[in-house]
């Protein structure tokens, strides 16, 4: 079964396969959307899943059960280790599915998945968040050729993530953007990092290095006191600097050049962004897609590669430690 153009006029039905903390905020959300019915909720938790079915009156859906024909679409937020047993059955009988990041722990069920979907022609949507952020968004309509990228995401400890390292739990967002603003194959990887509270590295710090002379250096920290996410390019002629949070931009770029001559001077504005959540736009996004075909922001080939490049890192600082 494969959707092409459904009618605007019918709902969707959608799941949801997990309700933790992130599966809850899908259902919700989902709930709230006038296209869509939300027809029910997955887990292995029986105690959370009516609690999130009772808030967003809807269904429980009993696990391992098939979906075909009850569904046009899925949200799958289980853990991490659990996305390749529960993503393949869906992928398989056609139906859209929303796998959020990373598309799994290990390489080859990450490939598997997306196989899966390929061969099935299931429209498969990785949620990595930070794309949708309005800002992120901007700055690559505004962005030239970029040069050197600078991205630091630090973040207070949180006990839910502490069963992966810091590169599994935020990096891989900002390899992500940068995977996508930068046109060139990456050639070079270095990384260093450290164990300071969990048995897995809590701070990183990577340099990507492309085949156009592009160079990014990517910091995550999962220890720090308080929250800063922000992303500075330096491109062929101008500065960018976004605030992820805010999401606005602030812009240098150079003037027109003195009419007696010199350096053109440098003109600084604030690139005003209307925000919205990203949790929000990315769903939306997702149902857009199951609408129409178009193929996703985020597609199964791209976070595969964001997997990629997040293991080497990975195998960089443990040569490192």
């Amino acid at each position: 079964m494969r959707f092409g153009s459904l009618p605007m006029m019918h709902k969707l039905r959608v799941a949801v396969v997990g309700t933790g903390h992130l599966g809850s905020v899908h259902a919700a959300i989902y709930a709230r959307m006038p296209e869509v019915e939300l027809v029910g909720v997955v887990d292995v938790d029986a105690s959370t899943a009516e609690r999130v079915a009772s808030e967003c009156h809807c269904e429980i859906l009993a696990p391992g059960a098939s979906l075909s024909g009850q569904v046009d679409a899925v949200s799958v937020a289980v853990p991490t280790s659990r996305h390749r047993e529960v993503a393949e059955p869906i992928l398989a009988d056609g139906i859209p599915v929303l796998l959020e990041k990373p598309v799994a722990h290990s390489l080859e069920d990450a490939r598997a998945i997306v196989k899966c979907a390929l061969s099935s022609g299931a429209i498969l949507l990785i949620g990595h968040l930070e794309r949708f952020n309005a800002g992120v968004i901007r700055l690559s309509e505004e962005l030239d050729q970029p040069r050197f990228i600078e991205v630091h995401r630090l973040g207070e400890f949180v006990e839910r993530a502490s069963d992966v390292d810091v590169v599994t739990d935020l990096m891989i967002h900002d390899i992500d953007i940068v995977l996508s603003l930068v046109s060139a194959e990456l050639k070079y990887i270095s990384a260093v990092g450290a164990r300071v509270v969990t048995d897995h590295v809590d701070i990183a710090n990577a340099r990507l290095e492309f085949e156009d002379g592009a160079i990014a250096n990517v910091t995550a920290s999962r220890v720090s006191q308080s929250t800063f996410r922000r992303i500075r390019i330096f491109g062929k002629a101008c500065y960018l600097g976004l605030n992820f949070r805010d999401q606005q931009i602030d812009a240098v770029r150079p003037g027109p050049p003195p009419a007696n001559g010199g350096f053109a001077p440098m003109l600084s504005q604030t690139i005003h962004v209307t925000p919205r959540p990203p949790l929000e736009a990315e769903l939306e996004h997702f149902i857009q897609c199951v609408r129409t075909g178009e193929t996703p922001l985020v597609s199964g080939v791209e976070g595969v590669r964001a997997l990629e490049v997040a293991h080497e890192v990975r195998t960089r600082i443990s040569e490192s430690l």
